[in-house]
């Protein structure tokens, strides 16, 4: 299991020896304590954006951290880079120094092939779009799957559903564009609305909105079948 630093959002002393504020510190019986207290002050800090970087420096480090942060629009915890040791991370540092070409080769490589699936991936779910809403305009289709189907976006395109092609995330893409573009939803937000009433106050136009543009399917009726009955027999003609 890894040992957890934390990047304070707010400034804090160490609880042991008083200095403060603190870039990061460790939590211990819950209290706050530096770096030093807690016997990881021999080690650097390595930011987070270098993959073959980070790998290097913590496989070669016998004791290593991990430095998160509390994102709070996402209420969670995230990774913001690594403790390590120092002689470790000259040593990482040299090995990528070594093979720099090649792995921006073969990143340069990776990109034209995400390129690639990105645009096949955006073709699919505007086509999904244009089965599910034959109404909704070509461009229209397009730019609503280009928005969804961004790349680390988070949005619904890149969700499991999304990426499945499922009925009820492309539904919820397009109604999302329409919410967006379609209504005063946004001016509604900035006036302070709250966005689950705005969303209510809204529903109506939306809904009639996407039911024009969704295929006319008329309920069928099967003809009934014709009963063929015996014809009547012609009267017989009076004897003479």
């Amino acid at each position: 299991m890894d040992l957890v630093v934390i990047e304070p959002l707010k400034r804090i002393s160490c609880a042991e020896c008083g200095h403060g504020p603190l870039p990061h510190l460790v939590r211990e019986s819950g209290v706050p304590r530096c770096l030093d207290c807690a016997d990881l002050g021999h080690l650097v800090y390595l930011p987070r954006g270098d993959a073959a970087l980070t790998r290097r420096a913590r496989t070669g480090s016998s004791l290593c951290a991990v430095v998160v942060r509390f994102n709070k629009r996402r209420r969670r915890h995230e990774r913001q880079g690594l403790l390590v040791e120092e002689p470790a991370l000259a040593r990482a540092e040299a090995a990528c120094l070594v093979d720099a070409e090649a792995r921006a080769r073969r990143r340069a490589r990776d990109r034209v092939r995400r390129a690639a699936e990105d645009t096949r991936f955006t073709a699919l779910f505007a086509a999904e779009i244009t089965r599910l809403f034959p109404g909704c305009p070509p461009a229209r289709a397009e730019a609503i799957a280009a928005h969804a189907s961004v790349r680390g976006s988070g949005r619904v395109g890149r969700s499991a559903a999304g990426r499945a092609l499922s009925e009820q995330a492309v539904s919820v893409a397009v109604r999302a564009a329409v919410r967006h573009e379609d209504t005063e939803y946004d001016a509604l937000l900035m006036a302070g609305v709250p966005r689950f009433e705005a969303r209510a106050r809204l529903a109506p136009l939306i809904d009639a909105v996407l039911d024009s543009w969704r295929p006319d399917t008329p309920r069928y009726r099967a003809p009934r079948p014709r009963r063929h009955l015996p014809r009547p027999a012609s009267p017989a003609a009076p004897e003479p």
